[in-house]
């Protein structure tokens, strides 16, 4: 019976392609199907045989770990340079672009919310 390992849908590139090399590596057979255009499908990593998957879960979850601790001190650092942050820093970096944004949210707000203030 298939073991659905890891949905692909909304994953980055790089992830998928780390996870096939990790899979690769520790030669897991495994097989992979697409996400859909429309999202419809999830696509993701599978494998069929149960013992197979327990060694490729736990080899997900070790790396799926060591990606978040990575990717966590980057933006940490990121967030310690000044690079990330909230509207405010967005507005500070790009103050045009960041006001036009929120202008726009207010004129669709204003478009939708427009016909139930008209009933009142």
């Amino acid at each position: 019976m298939p073991h659905h390992l890891m949905n692909l849908r909304n994953v980055p590139d790089d992830e998928a392609d780390d996870i096939r090399a990790l899979f690769d590596e520790h030669e897991v057979r495994y097989y992979e199907t697409p996400p859909s255009r429309w999202g419809i499908s999830m696509g993701g990593f599978w494998v069929h045989d149960d013992d197979e998957a327990a060694r490729a879960k736990a080899l997900l979850e070790a790396y799926q770990q060591q990606r978040f601790e990575s990717k966590r001190q980057a933006f940490e650092e990121q967030r310690a340079r000044g690079e990330v942050g909230g509207v405010w820093s967005m507005l500070c970096r790009q103050p045009v672009r960041t006001l036009a944004a929120c202008l726009a949210i207010l004129v669709i707000a204003a478009f939708s919310l427009l016909p139930f203030i008209r009933l009142g």
